[in-house]
């Protein structure tokens, strides 16, 4: 799999636990207390919203076992072609979640081709396919460049061309910000950004790809945490996205979008994960050219 626009058919997710409700969010970085029903029911909503898309939920199952981040299951494995490559996070509390992706795919007999080592770290969020032959890395305090040296060293034999952008210090390393904070694909050529934090050079590269940028509000940025800009394609100009934020809305319906909205104030603004963070697509259909 290398789009992260072609119609989603099947996406591994985990649900929300003892872990998450429970959480420290000095530790975890959350901003403050956790309601853990009106979060429950809202990843119930925004489960709900997969399921009626047609894409097949596999579960990865849920334990005591203290990972409260765990629900954002895009940053610890990341789906390639090939097979998975286990991913390193740089938020160390995260670590032990490469475990659970390991098994997963060995339950769901996904190859594993490869995994990142220490000193490496690489976390989903900072990965972007471009096209079938192009990923873009996002080089931050999660993803270092010993990470993208590796994801190197594993894609580039199979044909795959990766390309590092620096991104930049914002709110400091104990915030999360990645890549996919500042993109988010809506089609082969269309993408939401954040302009005035999205690299020059990374700017230029998707332009001279031909991809629209639709500069998503600065004011909704701020406020949402950088969740409004964390948009999942369920099919080309067809995704699920955090309500709440019109201008972002107006955007991209205005691009042709078909946006489907769920309420996420107790669930991705205080957790600083939003729709594409909760899942893991496993497959996408990708059109004979």
């Amino acid at each position: 799999m290398s789009s992260m626009v072609a119609p989603l058919r099947r996406v591994a997710m985990r649900r929300p636990g003892r872990a998450i409700f429970e959480a420290d969010p000095a530790l975890w970085h959350y901003t403050g207390p956790l309601d853990a029903d009106r979060l429950a029911r809202q990843y119930d909503e925004f489960a709900a919203s997969i399921d009626v898309s047609g894409a097949e939920i596999e579960w990865i199952p849920d334990a005591d076992d203290g990972l409260a981040d765990s629900i954002f299951v895009f940053d610890p494995s990341f789906m390639t072609p090939w097979g998975s490559i286990l991913l390193r996070p740089g938020k160390k509390l995260r670590r032990p979640e490469v475990k659970l992706h390991e098994d997963f795919c060995r339950r769901l007999g996904v190859p594993v081709i490869g995994a990142i080592e220490p000193p490496g770290t690489a976390e989903g969020g900072d990965l972007l396919w471009i096209d079938d032959r192009t990923l873009v890395v996002g080089r931050g305090f999660r993803t270092n460049q010993a990470g993208i040296d590796q994801l190197g060293g594993i894609l580039e034999p199979r044909g795959v061309h990766v390309h590092a952008f620096d991104l930049p210090v914002w709110q400091g390393s104990a915030a999360c910000l990645h890549l996919l904070s500042l993109i988010s694909p809506l089609d082969r050529d269309l993408a939401l950004v954040h302009q005035p934090l999205l690299p020059v050079a990374l700017y230029q590269f998707m332009r001279e790809r031909g991809i629209q940028c639709l500069e998503a509000c600065d004011r909704e940025f701020r406020s949402s945490r950088g969740l409004n800009l964390n948009v999942l394609a369920l099919a080309p100009r067809k995704c699920v996205a955090v309500a709440g934020f019109p201008e972002t809305l107006r955007l991209m319906k205005d691009a042709g979008c078909q946006v489907t909205c769920f309420a996420a104030d107790a669930l991705c603004i205080p957790c600083e994960g939003g729709p594409t963070c909760m899942t893991l697509p496993l497959w996408r259909t990708i059109p004979t050219p």
